[in-house]
C-alpha cells in the first residue's frame, strides 16, 4: 500500500524508535521457562474465526509458549461493544467486573479512550526498529495514539472494503441492459446503475408501477462519509496534537448526499436486514460494499417466500469517486496490552509477535478475510504458498477477496482518521444521522406512492436543493454536540 501520511509516519517512528533506545527491547528476556506467566486474552471473535484464533492460541501455547514460558487463555466477549463495555467496567473497577485482561482487541476509538486513562503499556520498549519496520507503515502510525507519539496499539488483522454482487441476477439485468461492471469502479456509477436496474426490475410489472428493486447497499455509512471526503480531497477529522478541528465543506458533502441519501429515497439502495449480505440473501439487493471481513458471510442462495435459488459472485474493489484519489478504509481492531508489570508486558508482545508472523497471520485471515499485517504477507503469493504448506482449506469467495486487495496493493492508499476525545460519538453521527434519515423519508416516500403518486411526485420534495440545505445544518449541530463545541 502507499504510505499514508508519511511525514506523521515519520514522526511517529522517530518517537518510537527513541523509546528503543532507552527501553529494554533489546535487554535479555525477563521470562523464566520453568516459571510460565499466564495470559489472558479479550477478543470479540465468534464462530469460524473464534475457531481459528483459539486454534492458533493452542499452537503457541505447545511451541514457542512452551518454550519461552508463556501460556495464553483466549475468551470472546461476544460484539465489539459487549467487549468495549467488559473493558470500561474493568477500568471503572464496576462491582462484579473482571479483573483486566493482559491483552485486548480495541479499535483506535476505545483503545485511546483507554490510553487517556493511563492503562495501557508503551509497547515501543518491547519492539526493535528492524521488527516496527517489518509490519505495514500505516498500521503502525495507527498505532501510536500516546501524546508522546510511542506505540500503544499492536497491529495485528486489518481490514478494507470490497464490492460483492450477486453475479447470477447480475448477468440477466447487463444483457438487458447493457451495465457494465466497469461502471460499478465510481460511486457516481454505481448510483447511475442502481437507477437503471430499479426501472428495469420496474418494468418486469407494467400493471403495477414503482415497484423496482433496489440494486445496492452499504455497510458502515461512517465510512462512506470518512473515505469519501478523503477521495475528495478532504479530511473530515483534522487532527493535530489530539485537538480535533471538524472539516465540513459544503460542495464536497452534496456529492456524499446526492449519491447515498438521494438513491436511498427513490429506491435505488436500500438496507433492510443486518448487514447488507443479509438483504443479498433475501434477494432485496444485487450488490453490496462492505467489510473484508465480511466476504465469508456473502450467501451461497437467494431464499425467498416461494423458492431458493443458487448464486454465483464477484468481488470488485470499494467504488471511489469520480476523478477522486484511489483512497480505501483501513480498519479493524488491533491487540492493545494492559499496563502492569514487565513480566506480561513482555510476555504479551511474545505472543502478538508470534500472532502476526507472515504464516500465523496468513493462516488466520483465511478463514477470517483480514488483511495480514506484515509487508511481506500483503501477496497472493505468500498466500498460496502458505495455503499449500499449511495444508488449509479457503473458502474461495475468502481467497478471492483476499487476492483482489492484493492486487490493488500499489495502486490504493489505506487511511484512517487519527483518534480523538470524544472519536466514537462523532462516528456514530456519520453512521446513524443520514442513514437514519433516508430510511424515514423512503417510509414517506412509499407512502405516498401507495396513495397514487409517482416515484418523481413522492420525492420532489425530499431530493431539492432547500432540502440538502436543512440535512447540512442539522448534521453539522449534531457533529458539534457530539464532539462537545
Amino acid at each position: 500500500m502507499k504510505n499514508v501520511g508519511k511525514l506523521m509516519q515519520k514522526v511517529c517512528l522517530i518517537a518510537v524508535f527513541a523509546f528503543i533506545l532507552t527501553g529494554c527491547g533489546g535487554d535479555k528476556s525477563p521470562l523464566d521457562p520453568g516459571d510460565p506467566v499466564s495470559l489472558t486474552v479479550w477478543h470479540y471473535y465468534n464462530g469460524s474465526q473464534q475457531v481459528a484464533f483459539d486454534a492458533l492460541v493452542e499452537e503457541f501455547n505447545d511451541t514457542v509458549g512452551k518454550e519461552k514460558g508463556i501460556y495464553v487463555q483466549s475468551y470472546s466477549q461476544g460484539s465489539v461493544s459487549d467487549l468495549e463495555t467488559a473493558v470500561r467496567d474493568s477500568i471503572g473497577g464496576k462491582v462484579g467486573a473482571d479483573e483486566m485482561p493482559d491483552i485486548f482487541a480495541s479499535y483506535a476509538d476505545t483503545a485511546y479512550e483507554v490510553e487517556q486513562a493511563g492503562a495501557l503499556a508503551n509497547l515501543s520498549e518491547y519492539l526493535s526498529k528492524e521488527e516496527l519496520d517489518q509490519y505495514v507503515d500505516s498500521y503502525i502510525e495507527e498505532g501510536c495514539i500516546a501524546a508522546d507519539g510511542t506505540l500503544r496499539i499492536f497491529p495485528t488483522a486489518k481490514s478494507t472494503e470490497i464490492t460483492m454482487i450477486n453475479k447470477t441476477d447480475w448477468e440477466p439485468f447487463a444483457a438487458a441492459t447493457g451495465a457494465s461492471l466497469e461502471k460499478l469502479k465510481t460511486i457516481e456509477g454505481i448510483t447511475s446503475t442502481a437507477q437503471a436496474y430499479y426501472e428495469w426490475t420496474d418494468s418486469q410489472t407494467p400493471d403495477v408501477p414503482g415497484d423496482g428493486k433496489a440494486f445496492y447497499g452499504r455497510d458502515a455509512v461512517a465510512n462512506y462519509f470518512i473515505i469519501g471526503m478523503k477521495q475528495l480531497g478532504e479530511e473530515i477529522f483534522q487532527v493535530k496534537d489530539g485537538k480535533m478541528t471538524l472539516n465540513v465543506p459544503k460542495e464536497e458533502l452534496h456529492r456524499l448526499w446526492e449519491n447515498y441519501y438521494v438513491p436511498m429515497v427513490k429506491g435505488y439502495f436500500g438496507a433492510y436486514g443486518s448487514f447488507r449480505s443479509d438483504d443479498v440473501k433475501t434477494g432485496d439487493l444485487l450488490a453490496y460494499t462492505g467489510s473484508t471481513s465480511s466476504a465469508m458471510y456473502f450467501p451461497n442462495k437467494v431464499e425467498l417466500d416461494d423458492k431458493n435459488y443458487d448464486i454465483d459472485y464477484i468481488v470488485m474493489e470499494a467504488p471511489i469517486f469520480e476523478d477522486g484519489e484511489h483512497y480505501a478504509v483501513q480498519q479493524g481492531a488491533g491487540m492493545v496490552v494492559s499496563k502492569s508489570d514487565e513480566k506480561h508486558e513482555y510476555a504479551s508482545v511474545e505472543f502478538l509477535k508470534w500472532f502476526t508472523e507472515a504464516d500465523n497471520n496468513l493462516q488466520f485471515g483465511c478463514v477470517s478475510g483480514y488483511l495480514p499485517v506484515l509487508k511481506k504477507a500483503n501477496s497472493a503469493k505468500k498466500l498460496d504458498e502458505v495455503i499449500k504448506d499449511k495444508k488449509l482449506e479457503v473458502a474461495p469467495k475468502t481467497y478471492d477477496c483476499l487476492t483482489t486487495i492484493f492486487k490493488e496493493k500499489d495502486d490504493t492508499t489505506l487511511y484512517t482518521n487519527k483518534s480523538f476525545e470524544n472519536g466514537s460519538a462523532a462516528r456514530k453521527v456519520l453512521e446513524y444521522n443520514l442513514a437514519d434519515k433516508a430510511a424515514e423519508d423512503r417510509e414517506n416516500v412509499v407512502a405516498k406512492m401507495k396513495q397514487g403518486k409517482s416515484l418523481e411526485e413522492a420525492t420532489a420534495s425530499y431530493v431539492t436543493e432547500k432540502a440538502f440545505d436543512e440535512w447540512y445544518d442539522s448534521f453539522c449541530n449534531a457533529l458539534n454536540d457530539a464532539v462537545g463545541k
